[in-house]
């Protein structure tokens, strides 16, 4: 009997690796596409990874997966595993029933439609050209919804989508936290707008030589900890983040020269993206766990260092000197307190990546809004440029002048990426949650981040939440982490709203 299990275990190891190999080709494959790869090259490119993806498909669905799986389903096996292969038995199920639904040559053609996509969808931005881009979208969209069909759903087709990034999100809970953020950030915007003090913040306007941009970033990256044996900095239109494995996790920014804080945060913000995949534990690679446990934790940390580090006046005590270094022009006459001032004011802006922290959630309910009302087919992809104008006035007070900063900003569609953008705004939660639990287990968090010792931060994140990968579900991390899982948080708002100013915030 033991040595059944332990070579079905030793078996099923094998036919989830081979998977994992598929999927490690398919994201090189994948990163290069997104970072210059020849035009004329993207339609056979995108025809490889459908090959590779359905592969790798063919694999998670196989007879041989499924026999695994209800043989490790049996009660006596189960009760013989550990952690690790229950874990990996739950995400492979997961997977299974997912993709058995959805036939092979469909999955196929969807895999080439959004590789492609997202070339066309670079060349819409660049050129404010929606209608090259509208009929790849449509048909993405058509896609979505046949497979929300072939899954199947409860309450609101959404949900399913959101399930896919967020496991246990729902409209329901998601509409009772940006109803309380909306009655809130909203007039708070309008009163920030109309304050008599608005911080000076044209000198980040000046011209920022790109080199040096880049040399910056690369500085910053190195000392949050970031591996660059294992990883590299390249530039892309829109920033991401590729964790081919732990040893090999790449990030992207885009430069602007005339738009200095751009990329130090979108850097910042992909970094916190990478050390999460970078300090995943070793017993989970080769494995599906070697992941995050849902988005919104990934984006958790992603927005911690990005804002509760990067924007915070600690972190410019320590190295507003050294970027000065880099730029002794355009900053000779800003002090360190000016820049900080200058990268938290808060104004509504066009895009959503350069968004403060006040604005920023606005720009996740306009896009959530739009989501729900196009994946419930109440509006149409050809509405989508007005209805972001109105969205955008409507929250923001603010109208794009163009579809390149409206409806084209972002890359997530063009990728199929619906029920994504909701955990942005779980992560900003989480964040603050985690970081009112480090600053009670870390002595001296605040005078550690003014020394530069973010390796220390990095280390405590990488025992608490990155090496679990997948094994732990995300409230069961929080749990650990916090106290509060994800349901609490959504209760507490729920029968409570979010706090008021001087308010605790340690549950939010």
């Amino acid at each position: 009997m033991i040595k059944e299990f332990n070579d079905s275990k030793k078996d099923f190891f094998e036919l989830v690796k081979r998977i994992k190999y598929y999927n490690d080709a398919i994201g090189v494959l994948y990163w290069d596409l997104r970072t210059g790869a020849p035009k004329k090259g993207v339609p056979y490119r995108a025809e490889v990874i459908g090959m590779l993806s359905e592969e790798a498909f063919k694999l998670s669905t196989s007879d041989a997966m499924g026999e695994y799986l209800a043989y490790f389903d049996e009660p006596d096996k189960s009760s013989s595993m550990d952690s690790i292969m229950k874990a990996l038995v739950r995400e492979c199920r997961k997977e299974y029933d997912k993709y058995k639904k959805i036939p092979e040559a469909k999955y196929k053609e969807y895999v080439i439609l959004t590789s492609e996509a997202e070339c066309v969808w670079e060349d819409a931005k660049k050129n404010n050209d929606f209608e090259l881009f509208k009929p790849y979208l449509e048909k993405i969209v058509g896609y979505n919804l046949q497979f929300i069909e072939l899954w199947g759903y409860k309450e609101n087709k959404y949900d399913t989508l959101l399930d896919l990034y967020e496991p246990g999100m729902t409209i329901e809970k998601l509409d009772a936290i940006f109803s309380e953020l909306r009655s809130r950030i909203v007039p708070l915007v309008a009163k920030i707008k109309e304050s008599a003090y608005q911080p000076e913040d044209q000198f980040l306007k000046k011209y920022f030589d790109i080199g040096k941009q880049e040399e910056f970033g690369l500085f910053i990256l190195e000392r949050i900890g970031y591996d660059f044996d294992a990883g590299r900095l390249d530039e892309s239109e829109h920033p991401f983040t590729t964790g081919i494995n732990p040893a090999d996790v790449r990030i992207t920014t885009h430069y602007y020269p005339n738009d200095l804080i751009s990329a130090v945060m979108s850097s910042m913000h992909e970094g916190g993206h990478a050390l999460y995949e970078q300090n995943i534990s070793s017993d989970l690679h080769g494995t599906p766990l070697c992941d995050g446990a849902s988005m919104g934790l990934h984006e958790s940390q992603s927005r911690f260092w990005e804002n509760i580090i990067g924007r915070s006046r600690s972190f410019w005590q320590k190295y507003y000197s050294r970027l000065q270094d880099f730029f002794p022009e355009q900053l000779k006459d800003v002090t360190a307190d000016d820049f900080y001032r200058a990268i938290n004011k808060v104004k509504p802006s066009l895009i959503r990546i350069e968004a403060d922290e006040v604005t920023y959630n606005l720009h996740i309910m306009i896009r959530y809004e739009i989501e729900k009302a196009l994946i419930n087919e109440e509006i149409k992809v050809a509405d989508l440029p007005e209805v972001w104008k109105e969205k955008m006035k409507e929250y923001l007070g603010i109208i794009p002048p163009d579809d390149t900063k409206g409806v084209l900003q972002d890359v997530h569609w063009a990728g199929g990426s619906f029920g994504y953008f909701p955990s942005y705004t779980l992560g900003n939660i989480y964040s603050a949650q985690i970081y009112n639990a480090a600053k009670k287990e870390i002595k001296d968090f605040e005078e550690m981040v003014e020394k530069g010792e973010l390796i220390k931060i990095k280390d405590w994140l990488a025992e608490k939440i990155h090496k679990h990968g997948k094994v732990l579900k995300p409230e069961e991390i929080l749990l650990q982490v916090t106290g509060d899982d994800r349901r609490r948080v959504v209760e507490l708002v729920q029968q409570h709203g979010l706090p008021e100013p001087g308010e605790d915030v340690d549950v939010l």
